[in-house]
Formats: C-alpha cells, structure tokens, sequence
C-alpha cells in the first residue's frame, strides 16, 4: 500500500505517545462519542487525556490517517466480528464524524488512497487553505468553496478582501454544476491526483443554497456587509440567499418538540443573551415550550438583565443556530419550516 508523500506511518506512530495518540483519537471524534468515552475513564485518565487533548499541536493529516488506521488494525486483533467489512467501518465513521468526513476516511483506511486533491483540504485549517488558493483563478476558488462544507468554506471565505468575497460569493450563487475535466484539473492543481475519481457526469455543487449555508456561518457583521453588497449588485439573488438562509427567527418555525429538544442542548446564559435581542412571538414560542418555573425564571432574568452589546446577542444567537444546525443533520430535529407540505 503506498503511503502519501512517502511517509512511513509506522515512523510516525513511532514519534507519539500514546497519549497523544488517543488525543487525536477523541478530538476525531464529535462532543456525544467523545464524552461517551470520557464516562467509562478514570478521573486520572480522563485528566491525562484532556490535559493531552488541550494542549495538542500538530494535528496533521498525516498524523490523524497514522493514528486511526492503528485503532482500526488494533480492533481486528481482538474481535472479526464486522469489523473487517467496509460498510461497518463506513458505517462506524459516518456516527462519529459525519458523512462528508467519514467518506473522505473510509478512502484513507479502506482503500488506502489518502485524502487527494479537493479532499485533503478538508483536513487543513481555514487559513491554511486560503493561502493555497488565493493565487488562483476565481472560478477554481468558487468550486474549492462549494465542495468544502458551509462552515470551513466560511471561515475560508473571511480570509479575503470585502470585495473578494462578495464576487466569490455571487460566482458561488451562480454556479450550478462543474464538468469532470474542470474537476480533474483543479484536483491535478491541488495534488495532481484524483483524476479518475471525479466521474463521467458533471458534478452538482454551489447555487443559492450553498451560498446561503455558507452566509449562515459568517461573522454577523461580515454577513451583514456581504448581503449589503450582494444587493446592491443583484437585488433578487440577495432575496434569493436571505430566503435559503437558517436565522435566529427561523426557531419560529420549528414544532414544539423540536423546541424542546434544542433547549436540552443550549446552556441557560446563552439562550438568555440570545433571547434579549428577539421578537415577543418567538420568546412565547420558547417560553411555552419549557416548564412553568424555567419560564418564569427566565423572564425575570431577562426584566433585570442590564444593556448588552449587540454584538453579544448575535454571537449569541449564531451559536443557537450553530447547535440547531447539528441537531438537525443528526436527524433530531427538523429546521426550516417551508417545505412542510412535502412530507406526509
């Protein structure tokens, strides 16, 4: 099996402990598996392995591929119950990291391919990407942004100039789908791999959706300034994004249940700078959906609650809507109340 860039992953599990290697493990994981873990350590463990997780630094690509193909070749030796079958790994993968991540590994540690091309910018940080692609044509920055999901995109996205965003964003709105050969030169521009990967049809990517789930994760007043100029420019793509965009107001929307499940989630301080900058119906909506005395008492906290910066309560309310967004791709809630009539 050829290792990427010609690196031995024995001679990198060589260089790390254990603990780093469980560190890396944990932060592969999202916040439910990884506390799930946490429960079944001892203090002492638990204290080791957070210290080791605080304080990690190199988080590499390679590192991370090192560590979990271990863990997947550790399993084996104790169990072959399911493990050796590619879809209990992919399905092992998609619970604790998601899809789009979960495939990129499963290429990794299956196959053994490694992350090429547009995929191993998934594993890079957000300016790190930039940096690699703020040289290139605009339309090849347009396509990285529309692969990558809404949230790295964005924080890509605020790498640039004002007016750099706002083009990337209207080509981003624009863009409907791109031909295989566009997808095999920009992968061969990335990593001069993944040519046979990118299929005989055209892929679908970007369009007003992409570009609104990726306003959805912007700092609110880059979003704000970004809008401003989106309209001016094409006043019906922007009522076109603001209408695909998930906002605070948008909980409206969201049954009863759904409410309820989402306040489980949100800590009391955060909900109670959120709900300071919002509108009575949606406060109603919060308050009858939780017990009498939480209600009452959350009223009260607000009635003395002092001026609060603006700014505090769209932080606040972006983390809300940040909690909501990973409720609903987990199945648990369903955000977005206007395509309702399309379920029975």
């Amino acid at each position: 099996m050829p290792n990427e860039d010609n690196v031995n992953p024995e001679e990198i599990l060589a260089e790390m402990s254990g603990i780093e290697r469980a560190a890396i493990l944990m932060l592969s994981l999202n916040e439910d598996d990884a506390a799930t873990i946490f429960r079944h350590l001892e203090p002492k463990q638990v204290q080791r392995l957070g210290m080791a997780m605080a304080s990690l630094e190199d988080f590499s690509h390679e590192r991370v591929v090192a560590v979990h193909r271990l863990f997947i070749d550790d399993i084996q030796k104790y169990t072959n119950i399911g493990i050796g079958s590619e879809d209990f790994v992919r399905k092992a993968l998609t619970a604790a990291l998601g899809e789009d991540r979960a495939s990129s590994l499963v290429d990794q540690i299956i196959m053994g391919s490694g992350a090429k091309g547009l995929d191993s910018l998934k594993w890079m940080d957000a300016r790190q990407v930039a940096n690699i692609i703020q040289n290139e044509h605009p339309q090849i920055q347009t396509i990285v942004l529309s692969y990558l999901e809404a949230e790295q995109s964005a924080e890509i996205l605020s790498q640039f100039a004002e007016k750099v965003r706002l083009d990337l964003m209207m080509r981003i709105a624009n863009l409907e789908e791109v031909q295989p050969a566009a997808l095999t030169e920009l992968n061969e521009i990335m990593e001069k791999q993944f040519a046979g990967q990118a299929g005989a049809q055209a892929a679908k990517m970007g369009g007003l959706k992409a570009a609104a789930n990726i306003m959805n994760f912007l700092d609110t007043n880059m979003e704000g300034m970004l809008m401003d100029s989106i309209r001016e420019s094409d006043e019906e793509m922007a009522q076109q994004i603001q209408d695909l965009m998930f906002v605070f107001e948008n909980l409206i929307d969201i049954d009863d249940r759904g409410i309820q499940t989402l306040l489980r989630d949100v800590p009391g301080e955060l909900l109670q700078k959120a709900l300071k900058g919002a509108d009575d119906t949606l406060k109603d909506k919060i308050f009858n959906n939780m017990s009498k005395r939480a209600a009452e008492m959350l009223k009260d906290d607000l009635e003395a609650m002092g001026p609060i910066k603006v700014s505090e309560v769209e932080t606040a309310q972006k983390e809300i809507l940040s909690i909501a967004r990973r409720l609903s791709e987990a199945g648990e809630i369903m955000i977005g109340g206007g395509g309702g009539d399309e379920f029975l």
